[in-house]
């Protein structure tokens, strides 16, 4: 061996990390651990790198242990909307094709312990300090709590506990096995949490592209409505300036006064016209402002997912009508007559919905049949290009003893087949013969995605005269908790 020259002086920028260098020289050598053990956490490292997904690391996990000592192992990891901890792979199947919920003696806890046929060790998001004193727990029966952490005592760092992991039989297990065990499901830990942080940051950067889209397609494209309102303002007052230099000239002439009654007759529907435009302006601010404060809310963007903020409402007074009222000039000019319930505000009764993101819901049906709404001769004989819409009652929804509302979009034109309506509901997709219509496929998505994060379903049906495009809201029970209290879990 290179005789080990004298060692130099460390630069004060690396003279941390050479430090930490040092003190993992030393505990190696006190670990001392054999070659087949340092071939297995060199194999874990390895295949770490080597598998990208997060199946494939859940893996490797328990193989590893498999096949160096043939032990066998098992992973456990709290998750799921519940946060229980659940089975992810063991070495007798493999990861398990649905969520399996841990059972006892198998649960989450900041410390080893042993129970009656096998060592369980918390997965950490970072080493545990040594030194730091065990409290004083009580073991459950059938359970021994290890007083010895394998030479250091203590918890589970100032990290998380991630999960659990298994290794079994116990009685083969000696203390240097547990020891090494323990480090082992450290560096598991370590691994497990930097690839749930960029799994967590993908998730978030692909939400923030949803919510871009979402933005382009609720926000900016309606908001170009307001160029149009400003540019009718525009022209009146023009038309007032004009007014205002005839009235001027006319008070300079002798008798004035039917051109005087004729200004005054064009003032006053100019004032009409400009009432109207200022309610528009005020009626289309006042939907945009719901549309930007369901979007832009700090909690989607803390959690990388948009979070609800449901309460009761009247679906049909509360959402849909306001939305009617808002799209009611662009179906006019479109010549698409709407056809509303005759029952649905007398029956009516709350749901707990998000009003802004269900209004967003309704604005993206209520542009799309102001866009695709075609003519058809109906069974009638009689034209007819209309847009209706109304509900319904499902019973044993979302599960038996339940009930749900079924609310429906209905436009007329050529009936598409199930499944090429039900297609249009995924990202991107559009239908036929739609190139000439501006638009991007991204309407349906999104009332799909609302939906389902209110427990929803949505849904296509082909009509002999057109389209029924629906979803559907489960019922409310008669003891959910008002807005202020809801628990939203999405």
């Amino acid at each position: 061996m290179v005789k080990t020259p004298e060692k130099k002086p460390r630069p004060a920028d690396l003279a941390n990390i050479c430090h930490r260098v040092r003190e993992k020289s030393d505990s190696y050598d006190q670990y001392n651990f054999s070659s087949k053990l340092n071939d297995f956490l060199k194999a874990f490292f390895d295949l770490a790198q080597e598998f990208d997904s997060l199946e494939d690391f859940y893996r490797i996990c328990v193989a590893v242990p498999l096949e160096m000592t043939d032990l066998s192992t098992a992973l456990y990891l709290n998750q799921g909307k519940e946060d229980t901890l659940q089975l992810v792979c063991d070495s007798d199947q493999g990861v398990p094709a649905k969520p399996v919920v841990a059972k006892e003696p198998i649960r989450l806890q900041n410390y080893p312990y042993e129970t009656g046929r096998s060592y369980v060790i918390p997965i950490c998001s970072k080493q545990p300090a040594n030194g730091t004193q065990l409290p004083q727990i009580v073991a459950t029966e059938g359970e021994r709590q290890t007083d010895l952490w394998c030479g250091e005592k203590g918890l589970c760092g100032h990290g998380r506990t991630l999960g659990m992991f298994e290794v079994r039989p116990l009685e083969v297990l000696t203390d240097s096995d547990k020891f090494f065990f323990v480090k082992y499901v450290n560096r598991i830990g370590f691994n497990l949490d930097n690839r749930l942080i960029a799994r967590q940051n993908i998730d978030h950067l692909k939400f923030i592209n949803t919510l871009v889209m979402d933005i382009e397609h609720n926000i900016i494209v309606p908001n170009m409505y307001f160029r149009h309102l400003f540019n009718q303002l525009k022209k009146k007052i023009v038309q007032l300036d004009k007014l205002s230099r005839e009235i001027k000239g006319f008070s300079n002439q002798g008798d004035g006064s039917r051109q005087c009654d004729t200004c005054l007759r064009q003032c006053g529907a100019l004032r009409h016209d400009l009432l109207n435009y200022h309610q528009e302006l005020v009626k289309h601010h006042a939907n945009i402002s719901l549309f930007l404060e369901s979007l832009f809310r700090r909690e989607h963007f803390e959690k990388g997912h948009l979070v609800l903020h449901p309460k009761r409402c009247y679906i049909e007074k509360q959402v849909i009508l306001p939305q009617l009222e808002h799209y009611a000039s662009r179906l006019r000019a479109a010549g698409v007559s709407v056809e509303q319930p005759e029952n649905m505000l007398d029956e009516e009764f709350q749901i707990m919905v998000d009003v802004g993101l269900l209004a967003q819901v309704y604005a993206n049906f209520f542009s799309n049949a102001a866009k695709y709404t075609q003519e058809i001769v109906d069974h009638r004989g009689k034209p007819r290009k209309a847009m209706a819409y109304g509900r319904e009652v499902v019973e044993q929804y979302p599960k038996p003893g339940r009930q749900g509302i079924k609310f429906n979009v209905f436009t007329t034109g050529p009936t598409l087949a199930k499944e090429v309506g039900s297609r249009l509901f995924k990202e991107g997709m559009r239908g036929q013969e739609t190139d000439t219509i501006p638009g991007t496929g991204h309407g349906l998505s999104f009332i799909r995605h609302v939906i389902e994060l209110h427990g929803g379903t949505v849904g296509y049906e082909p009509t002999p005269e057109g389209t029924n495009f629906y979803f559907i809201l489960p019922v409310p029970p008669v003891d959910y908790p008002p807005y202020d209290e809801a628990p939203v879990k999405v």
